[in-house]
C-alpha cells in the first residue's frame, strides 16, 4: 500500500453461474484521476460495489486509504466517497438540508456542518440554489449535488460510477471542471465510464476493463505509448498538411501517419486590419499549450488558410517530442499545435479489446 490511495488486488465475483468480476487490480496514487474503461457489462460497477463495501468480494482483497475492505470496512467508508450511477435524492429538502443530514449520518459535528455545507455548495457552484428544494434542481445540479454529498465527510478517495450519464453537454462541463479540481486538492478520484470522450481530457490515468478483469492500466500517455509502442502525437497546421506529412513519413522514427483535413466551415473573410499568419517560433512550443484551439477569421488566417491536422506515432521520450518540433519549425511549417493526443483513447480500447476477441476467438 506504500503510496497507493486504494489498492485492490485480485478481486473477483460471481453472481450464481454469472461471472461478473474475474480479476480486478488496480492502484491508485493520492491525487490521480483513474478512468475505468469497459463496455456496458465489463464488471466495472460491480467492482467499484466492492470497494465501496457495499459487496462482499467472493476473492481476492483491496484497501482504501489502509484499510482493508474485508477487515475494516468502517474504516473504508471513513476514507471512501462513492456516488453510484444512479442515487435517490430527497425532494422535499432543500439542498442545504439535504447536504446537512448527510454531514450528521457522516458524525461531522453541529458546530462544523453549517460551513461544510457552505464549502461544498461553493465547490460544486450551487451556492445560488442553498434554499431550493432537490426536485426543482436540473439533472446536472442533482448530479453535482450528489457529488457534494459524496464529499460531506471530506474522503480521500471518491468513486463516480457513470457520473455524466443523462447530462446535457454543459452540465458534463461543469461536472469535468469539480472533478479536476479534486484532484489538484489531492484526492485520489476514479471514474467508471463507456464513454471515451468524457474521460479523454480529463484523466491521468485509465485502466481498461473487458469480461471482468483490468486488461491494461497505467498513466495515459504510458498505456498509449505501450500499445502504440511510441507516443500518440498530434500537430496541427495552416494550409500545408501534405508537407508536414510527407516530411514525417520519410523519419524512420514515425509510424501510422494520417492527414485529417479540416472540413470545418470557415466564417466568412474578416475585412479588417491585414495580418499575415505567425509560425511558431524556436522554442514557442513550451509555451503554447496542448489542444490549442485552431485560428479563426480575423486571428491572421487569410481566405486560403486551411487548418490540417496530422497524427502520428512517435518513438521516444519527451526530449523527442521536442526535437521534433524543433525540426519542424526550423522548416518553416506554419504549426499552430503541437501536443500528446490525449483523443486517442479510443483507438487504444479499440486495439486491446480487438486483441483479447480475437484472443478468445482463437480459444
Amino acid at each position: 500500500m506504500t503510496g497507493l490511495a486504494l489498492e485492490a488486488r485480485g478481486l473477483h465475483k460471481r453472481f450464481g453461474s454469472t461471472v461478473a468480476v474475474l480479476d480486478f487490480s488496480l492502484g491508485v496514487p493520492p491525487g490521480a484521476i483513474y478512468g475505468l474503461i469497459g463496455p456496458n457489462g465489463a464488471g466495472k460497477t460491480t467492482s467499484l460495489r466492492m470497494l465501496a463495501t457495499l459487496l462482499e468480494p467472493d476473492g481476492g482483497e483491496a484497501w482504501v486509504g489502509g484499510a482493508s475492505i474485508r477487515a475494516d470496512q468502517a474504516g473504508v467508508r471513513r476514507t471512501l466517497g462513492y456516488m453510484p450511477d444512479f442515487f435517490g435524492v430527497y425532494p422535499e429538502l432543500k439542498a442545504g438540508e439535504y447536504l446537512d443530514f448527510y454531514a450528521a449520518c457522516h458524525g461531522v459535528p453541529a458546530e462544523r456542518r453549517p460551513a461544510v455545507t457552505s464549502d461544498l455548495l461553493h465547490l460544486v457552484d450551487l451556492s445560488h440554489k442553498r434554499d431550493s428544494y432537490v426536485q426543482g434542481l436540473s439533472r446536472g445540479m442533482q448530479q453535482r449535488l450528489g457529488l457534494a454529498r459524496a464529499l460531506v465527510h471530506d474522503p480521500a478517495v471518491l468513486l463516480l460510477d457513470e457520473p455524466a450519464s443523462g447530462l446535457d453537454p454543459r452540465a458534463r462541463m461543469e461536472l469535468r471542471e469539480v472533478v479536476r479540481e479534486l484532484g489538484r486538492m489531492g484526492k485520489a478520484v476514479v471514474i467508471a465510464s463507456h464513454i471515451l470522450a468524457e474521460l479523454a481530457d480529463l484523466c491521468t490515468h485509465i485502466a481498461i476493463v473487458d469480461d471482468g478483469r483490468v486488461v491494461t492500466d497505467g498513466p495515459v500517455e504510458e498505456v498509449t505509448r505501450r500499445l502504440h509502442g511510441g507516443r500518440s502525437v498530434r500537430v496541427q497546421v495552416l494550409d500545408e498538411g501534405e508537407r508536414l506529412r510527407d516530411m514525417l513519413l520519410a523519419r524512420p522514427d514515425v509510424h501510422a501517419v494520417q492527414l485529417e483535413p479540416d472540413l470545418t466551415p470557415q466564417p466568412p473573410p474578416y475585412h479588417g486590419a491585414p495580418q499575415s499568419p505567425r509560425p511558431l517560433r524556436r522554442g514557442d512550443g513550451e509555451r503554447d499549450t496542448l489542444g490549442s484551439p485552431p485560428p479563426r477569421a480575423g486571428d491572421g488566417l487569410g481566405e486560403g488558410d486551411t487548418p490540417a491536422t496530422v497524427r502520428f506515432v512517435l518513438d521516444g521520450d519527451e526530449r523527442a517530442l521536442r526535437t521534433l518540433l524543433a525540426e519542424l519549425v526550423a522548416a518553416g511549417l506554419p504549426i499552430f499545435a503541437f501536443g500528446q493526443d490525449v483523443g486517442g483513447l479510443e483507438d487504444v480500447f479499440l486495439r486491446v479489446t480487438r486483441r483479447l476477441g480475437d484472443e478468445r476467438d482463437d480459444g
